[in-house]
């Protein structure tokens, strides 16, 4: 009933390029089939990057947490040092290893004259003799758990030891100046 109008000059140019009719349908069945095939590859591909940035995130993490915990350690056994090394600590032990404390040194030149007055280590007073520890003793276990050579079968190998104690003193404090 409608009848198309015939077109005239350059419209019928353009006409006469574009197809009429069904054929149209099969064109865009590849084109429509390669949109969902990219978008479809895009979201996989965003799943896998977004699985692989959590797995990282959950290393990132227990690597953080084993750093903490490491410099903790590392910190514990810098103040055990520094306790360790602190003065009144190595005289003390010095004086349990019976060292004493040493006299005024000489010093020589290089043209060989000898430079101010040697004295002698002020020698140890007989009231107080150097306490010889038996290895027990020094053992860094504490004194409520048994060391490996105080086990049962060490006691029946071999007969005690004389020990001699010396009035025991608590460790030095660790230094308390940050940073150290």
């Amino acid at each position: 009933m409608s009848r198309k109008p015939e077109l005239k000059g350059r419209a019928a140019r353009l006409a006469r390029l574009i197809p009429i009719g069904g054929g149209a349908g099969a064109a865009r069945t590849p084109f429509v089939l390669l949109v969902v095939l990219l978008l479809g590859g895009g979201l996989i591909g965003l799943l896998v990057l977004n699985s692989a940035l959590s797995e990282g995130a959950f290393k990132l993490d227990d690597l953080q947490r084993q750093t903490k915990s490491l410099t903790d350690e590392e910190q514990a056994l810098q103040r055990d040092v520094d306790a360790y090394s602190a003065p009144d600590a190595l005289q003390r032990r010095a004086r349990e290893l019976g060292m004493v404390p040493g006299g005024d040194p000489a010093f020589l030149n290089p043209d060989g004259t000898v430079k101010g007055v040697p004295s002698a280590a002020a020698e140890q007073s007989t009231a107080s003799p150097a306490a010889v520890r038996p290895p027990e003793v020094l053992s860094p276990y504490p004194s409520g758990t048994p060391s490996p050579s105080s086990s049962p079968r060490a006691a029946t190998a071999s007969p005690p030891a004389p020990t001699t104690t010396a009035p025991s003193t608590p460790p030095a404090r660790p230094s308390t100046t940050p940073g150290r």
